[in-house]
């Protein structure tokens, strides 16, 4: 019994880990300190270090529970249109992270913000990919990592100076529609891409 009521403590800890870390991040920018994050979380700075080995797991950990609380659910709802299922996902991702200023400024200083972790939290993409392709409204040479990519390349866009988001929506819209079909192959992907 003590065995389980320490598992749901741990989980209750990290989730107010990666919580307070998310405000923090947006309060602070990216100087927030790993203390301060343990205070706004109720936690030991030991407890922290428990959960998390280091301030970049945190981050990660931040950036991860956006995709999977706020971008999954998208792609886990079912839709007649695969297309809009598909295009609809890749701009609540960019606006999700695009509104959290903060940790998308501690994400890219943590180097957390790549194609690799876009993929790996985003893995209902390859569903939605499959669905795409198959009734012929993408490129069939697409592959996940593409649109991780895609998500990816429009985040670097993002800026204080476009508080509208007009940058983001711009380029998100010309790399959607990349994403068509066409009579010109893509290129393949380097071995590290595959």
């Amino acid at each position: 019994m003590a065995e389980r009521t320490l598992r749901a403590d741990a989980a209750r800890n990290h989730q107010r880990i990666v919580d307070a870390a998310l405000a923090a991040f947006e309060d602070a920018g990216p100087d927030v300190t790993l203390d301060e994050i343990a205070d706004r979380a109720a936690v030991s700075v030991a407890t922290l270090y428990r959960r998390f080995g280091n301030r970049d797991e945190v981050v990660r950990a931040a950036f991860d529970h956006v995709l999977t609380t706020e971008v999954e659910p998208v792609a886990d709802a079912r839709t007649d249109d695969a297309w809009h299922h598909l295009t609809d996902l890749l701009r609540t991702a960019v606006d999700s992270l695009a509104r959290r200023r903060g940790l998308l400024a501690v994400a890219r200083e943590a180097r957390v913000v790549d194609v690799e972790s876009v993929q790996r939290c985003a893995n209902s993409l390859r569903r939605m990919l499959d669905r795409a392709i198959a009734e012929g409204v993408v490129r069939p040479e697409l592959e996940v990592r593409d649109l991780a990519a895609v998500i990816f390349m429009v985040l670097s866009t993002v800026h204080p100076d476009d508080p509208e988001g007009r940058d983001r929506r711009r380029y998100l819209a010309l790399l959607i529609d990349g994403l068509r079909p066409s009579q010109d192959v893509l290129p393949p992907p380097s071995a590290r891409g595959r």
